[in-house]
């Protein structure tokens, strides 16, 4: 189904992907993980929606390299997808020069998505802009949805109240056997810290967890969240069905 405002044009989402940064353990530069972008987009695309990307700060995005298909290590060697994006000259495009979130007015979309990868975890925390805004998108009403390492956001996100956002709700995120399963694979710690251990220490929040890799999304109201690099199509199809029959004050859960 199409997605059309009164005004006959697309209705807009909105997706977040941070800004390249250097990883403090490997040496890395690290940046947004491809599928957790490129699969979503197709899936808000393909349902009529139109897709504007930027960033924290603007400017050319970078992909982490295990997230490339065609990455030597052949880790995301099967993501088809990805590659298309990638080669898709008006696709790349998209990513080499995005626009910074200083100027988003949230009433031009329907939905916030934001990305994951491995920059978000030096990137995001402490970016009080970027919390301020997923913030300002939640209390308008307007479906907020997060993925992966982009969770680490809802660790810190306070709305108006002066409460967490995630207070009374049930979300996900990358999780503790993934981040083992990361680290054992490069054979070195990778993260400052794992949002998992963070978020259980978090007093009136549920968080859950599928099985390591699986395909999972939870959307509770008008918040959406994705386990890890598998899920951003199945929160992305969160974010669109919410759109399509209204959002209920309900525990959705996906696989």
């Amino acid at each position: 189904m199409s997605a059309h405002g009164q005004s006959g044009s697309k209705q807009r989402v909105l997706v977040v992907s941070a800004n390249p940064s250097v990883s403090k353990p490997t040496g890395w530069p690290i940046g947004f993980w491809c599928a957790e972008l490129t699969h979503p987009f197709w899936a808000f695309t393909e349902a009529g929606y139109e897709v504007e990307i930027r960033s924290p700060d603007g400017g050319p995005l970078q992909a982490d390299g295990y997230s490339d298909p065609e990455d030597a290590s052949g880790y995301s060697a099967h993501d088809i997808l990805s590659l298309g994006f990638k080669k898709s000259p008006s696709h790349a495009a998209l990513l080499q020069h995005t626009q910074s979130i200083d100027d988003v007015d949230v009433n031009a979309y329907v939905a916030v998505f934001v990305t994951g990868g491995q920059s978000p975890m030096y990137t995001f925390r402490g970016n009080t802009k970027l919390q301020a805004l997923i913030a300002k998108f939640y209390e308008a009403g307007k479906l907020t949805a997060l993925v992966c390492h982009g969770t680490c956001l809802l660790l810190e996100t306070k709305l108006s109240s002066g409460e967490l956002l995630v207070k009374g709700k049930t979300w996900t995120g990358f999780a503790n056997s993934e981040e083992q399963f990361a680290d054992n694979f490069v054979g070195q710690r990778i993260q400052p810290f794992w949002i998992e251990d963070e978020a259980r220490l978090i007093e009136g929040t549920h968080f859950e967890v599928a099985p390591m890799f699986a395909r999972f999304a939870i959307r509770d109201g008008h918040l959406v969240t994705g386990q890890q690099q598998n899920s951003g199509r199945v929160a992305a199809e969160l974010v669109i069905e919410a759109l399509s029959h209204g959002v209920k004050d309900e525990v959705v859960r996906r696989q």
